[in-house]
Parts: structure tokens; sequence; C-alpha cells
């Protein structure tokens, strides 16, 4: 158990969770101002591999170790990025998520050094991403421009785009805002135009199950719209079965009046193939209505989208 006065919160050390580890210790000091944290870092397989992550088993590449920590009790908070978690599997036995966060901006940006949109992109023009969501939705609305693999945290990609790798990137708005690199956005692409992956925007605060005295500090974190939402889409992600090869992309809303709407999106990689469901709760809890939209999803074939993919 921890101590009530004192939480250890483990992080991936790259300067992106870094900076999300700040936020949760700056938001925790204003709601508990007598809880002291400290940091404890940890390097991933997932941020020191820099292939096919498939090839690691996926997303879990970088909550693996974080996890261990937590179970391990070398820690108490772990703070992941909800898009991060995968959603197929259900979380390491002994834990839970004590709380989102308020959401940040859920929306992609380019980044093209000489200031160019998409649709001003000559062809060929190479665009740095490893994201098989993006390099599906990108193939179905700009099949002129190329995508060319691109890993490593956000700083590195940008080095690789400054010495000239790649001819344009894209990147998570959220991210950019997190360390502070937003002066390098040359367009900020809409929901429509690039549907964002499940949990996007949204950290999650992850305690052992057992440890009450940790979630009871930090659960005031937490929104209760954000919860619905990532409910609801982390469910929609379980039903369908994706794995990290698998375009599939979403997002909910809820509404200020508590009505809640979930909009996702299946794509074959090549992009040319596109199935779409949008649906409003009403009176359905999250979790139902993130079912509801994936059944409308598998009936218009997902299964076979998806299983189809290598993985």
């Amino acid at each position: 158990m921890s101590s009530a006065d004192l939480i250890r919160i483990v992080s991936r050390s790259s300067p992106m969770a870094l900076a999300q580890v700040e936020r949760v210790r700056t938001e925790l000091a204003a709601l508990r101002p007598g809880v002291r944290t400290e940091v404890v870092p940890v390097t991933t397989s997932g941020d020191r591999w820099m292939g096919d992550l498939a090839k690691l088993g996926g997303k879990g590449a970088f909550t693996k170790e974080v996890d261990a920590a937590l179970l391990a009790g070398e820690a108490d908070l772990a703070v992941h990025c909800i898009k991060d978690v995968p959603a197929d599997r259900p979380l390491p036995a002994g834990t839970v998520f004590a709380a989102y966060l308020k959401r940040d901006d859920i929306r992609d940006a380019v980044l093209h050094p000489g200031g160019l949109p998409l649709d001003e992109m000559p062809a060929g023009t190479r665009i740095g991403t490893s994201s098989v969501r993006r390099v599906a939705q990108l193939a179905m609305s700009h099949p002129h421009l190329e995508c060319v693999p691109m890993r490593g945290n956000a700083n590195r990609r940008l080095e690789k785009l400054d010495a000239g790798e790649c001819d344009a990137l894209m990147l998570a708005v959220s991210g950019l805002e997190r360390i502070g690199r937003t002066d390098r956005i040359s367009e900020i692409l809409s929901v429509e135009t690039m549907c964002p992956p499940i949990g996007a925007g949204v950290l999650g605060l992850q305690c052992r199950e057992d440890d009450t005295e940790t979630i009871e500090a930090v659960a005031g974190l937490g929104e209760a719209g954000v919860w619905k939402e990532v409910t609801a889409e982390r469910m929609l992600l379980h039903v369908l079965q994706g794995h990290c090869n698998s375009p599939i992309a979403g997002y909910a809303r809820a509404e200020r009046d508590g009505r809640l709407s979930l909009r996702a999106r299946v794509f074959s990689p090549d992009g040319k193939t596109v199935l779409d469901a949008h649906e409003w709760a009403g009176p359905l809890d999250p979790a139902t209505l993130g079912t509801s939209v994936a059944v409308a999803l598998l009936r218009q074939g997902a299964r076979e989208v998806i299983d189809t993919i290598p993985h």
C-alpha cells in the first residue's frame, strides 16, 4: 500500500511521457496539497525498438514494463496515453484505471517545413508516419502522397524531418502541445479528414486495484464525461478485437446535457474499403453504445477487413 502522503509515479523516460507526468503532478498538487509525488522512470521495449511494433506484440510494448513496476509495488501510479493501451485484451489483473483526465485535442496535425497543407502537396511528397490509421486514411483521401515509416518519440521524429528523412510529418496535436512544439504545425486536420485513434488526447491514471489510498487520492482528477467517452471507445475496440495493425478510428462525444455519441470507422490498409458507423446512446450506457457501434461495423464486414490484415 502507498502511504497517502507520497505517491510514486512510474513513467517512460521520453520527453512526452515526462511532460504528461508533470501535468498529473501539477493537478494533484492543486487538488491534494498534502500529497508528495516522485517519478520512477522506466525505458520500455517499445521505446528501445525501432522496428515494426507488431513484432514486439503491438502497442503493449509501451505499457508492459510500466505495468510490471506497478504490480511489483515499485510505483503506485502509472500515467498512460489511452490510445497506447491495448483494448483487445483486459488491463493486467490487479490493476484499474482510477481516473481519466480532461481530454486534450483529439485531432492530427501536419508538419511541413514550407507550411504546405495536405491539399497543396505535390505528388510523391513523403509523409512520415508509422500509424496504420493515418496511412489508410491518406491512401483514401490523398493517394498521390507517399507514406514512409517513422518511429521514435515526437522530438526524434522532428529531428528526422529536419534531417530530410521525410518531406512532412503527421503527429497528434495533443502531443505537440505537451512538448511545446505547436510552432511546427502547418495544418490541423478536421476529424472528418483524419478520424482520430481510439482514446485520443486522454491520459489515464492506472493503480493497483487494492491500493485504495492512491485511488482515492487521484480519483478527483477524473472527468465524468471523459470516462463515458473512453468507456464507449474502448468497448468498441474490444468487441472488434482490433490489433495494432488494424486501421480502426473513432471518437465518442459526451454533450453537456449528458447525451453521448460514438463515430467509428474501419479501413483496409490501402484505404479502398471504408466502413462507417455513428450512433447516439440515448439511454444506453457507454459500454452498450460501444458494443452497438461495433456490431454495426461487423454487419458491414469489419471482421473480414480486420482478419485479412497480417499481425
